[in-house]
């Protein structure tokens, strides 16, 4: 029964690909074979999701997979072994989610925040804020408070250090997001607005994980937080962002290396503040920033911040691929993604992207190798169902999200970048 649901589950997926390769300013999209995904968490047992992108979702050994999942009619932390199958509850929250960006219908100061979950890969340690604690749990559901935080602060997603000793928190005065009010969804009103209007402040939190202490306080008046990630090489550089700026292209992204905050794109180089800046990360080896967007005049890009000097490089893409989505990255040149290609006739556009493809980049060229890889089949109806994809350390498999069996789940598909022959127009299935 199992198989046969699986088969029916990847016909779903891997839907006829009727589409020309070729150059399509810059990019070549190679048509392959289209790849089968499976569930790698149950899908009969409530939702269940990746740690956010810019978290850690595997242990650096690669056998156990963290998670999050409403199972237990709350979110709560588990990990699954990948070789056994067999899970594990780690948490025992029943008060819900917590109220933050960018669940802003959670209850104030009380409940699991569903953001604020990190995974230290190397000691298999979970950091997450439980009401107004920092909290942290081991493998076997050991856990304890490693620190509290301060009243009237909203918190978003935050970020263990790669040496494991820090973790950055950040916080934003709580009247951004109408304080302690419980709200039905986002605030009617302009969240980054009411911020310029009152002065008010996000803060970088670095907290030591042994001792619990908060090692910095950095005060950024007039802005939101929402993204913090520590270089994967040096723990003193902290990335960062502003969430939804009225001058989205100049003021999204920015660069803390504890003397100075770095703006990371300006107007320059044709770059105006009009343009949509978004999902700033770094790369692996900590040389770059990859990022994402769109210009005011209507076409998506993908971009890279050099560390060194900080030079930046965008390539254009195709002007039909317009279907909103997250880049992640691989090693050196390779992103993952759950947007941009669009190139079916047949196919309806929509806010989100239909598609899970891998993107080979050569930043000094300008151009990209394209791979679509499946089809995710998430209806992108809630924060939890972006697809998010994620590449393992030697690119070779992707996991993301769906809800194409109804509840969310953890998906599995191997990267396959043979291009297969084909005529134009073609259907390519598996």
């Amino acid at each position: 029964m199992r198989n046969k649901s699986l088969i029916c589950l990847a016909a779903l997926f891997t839907v006829a690909l009727a589409a020309r390769a070729g150059a399509l300013d810059g990019v070549q999209v190679s048509l392959t074979k289209l790849a089968a995904p499976v569930s790698a968490t149950p899908r009969s047992s409530g939702n269940n999701q990746l740690l956010y992108f810019t978290s850690n979702s595997f242990t650096a050994d690669r056998k156990h997979l963290v998670f999050l999942s409403d199972r237990t009619g709350s979110p709560n932390i588990f990990v699954r072994d990948m070789e056994t199958g067999k899970e594990r509850q780690l948490t025992s929250n029943n008060l819900g989610t917590l109220k933050s960006y960018v669940y802003f219908d959670g209850t104030p100061y009380v409940g699991l925040s569903k953001a604020s979950i990190s995974l230290d890969p190397h000691l298999g340690l979970i950091y997450y804020i439980q009401g107004k604690q920092i909290r942290v749990v081991n493998l076997q559901g050991q856990e304890h408070v490693l620190a509290e935080l301060p009243s009237d602060q909203m918190t978003a997603f935050t970020h263990v250090s790669t040496d494991g000793k820090r973790l950055c928190v950040p916080t934003t005065d709580a009247e951004a997001l109408d304080g302690s009010k419980q709200l039905n969804g986002k605030p009617a009103y302009d969240i980054d607005a009411l911020v310029q209007a009152k002065n008010l402040s996000s803060y970088l939190r670095v907290y030591d994980t042994r001792t619990g202490k908060e090692i910095v306080t950095e005060r950024i008046s007039k802005a939101w937080v929402t993204h913090v990630q520590f270089s994967p090489i040096d723990s003193n550089l902290i990335l960062y962002n502003h969430e939804w700026p009225s001058d989205c292209g100049i003021r999204r992204m920015w660069l803390w290396n504890g003397k100075e905050h770095l703006q990371l794109r300006r107007e320059v180089n044709g770059g105006s503040r009009k343009d949509w800046v978004s999902h700033e990360m770094w790369e692996r080896d900590g040389k770059g920033i990859i990022y994402h967007g769109r210009y005011s005049k209507g076409a998506s890009f993908i971009g890279r911040v050099s560390l060194e000097g900080l030079a930046s490089v965008e390539i254009p893409l195709p002007s039909k691929w317009k279907g909103y989505g997250h880049f992640t990255v691989g090693n050196e040149g390779t992103l993952v993604t759950d947007g941009g290609y669009e190139l079916l006739d047949n196919e309806t556009p929509k806010w989100g992207g239909a598609w899970i493809s891998v993107a080979k980049v050569n930043w000094i060229s300008g151009s990209v190798k394209w791979f679509p890889i499946c089809k995710h089949g998430s209806t992108w109806a809630s924060q939890d169902s972006h697809p998010h994809p994620i590449l393992d350390a030697n690119d070779k498999m992707i996991f993301f999200n769906s809800n194409i069996s109804g509840n969310i789940s953890v998906y599995a598909v191997p990267v396959k970048e043979e291009t297969v022959s084909h005529k134009d127009n073609s259907t390519i299935t598996n």
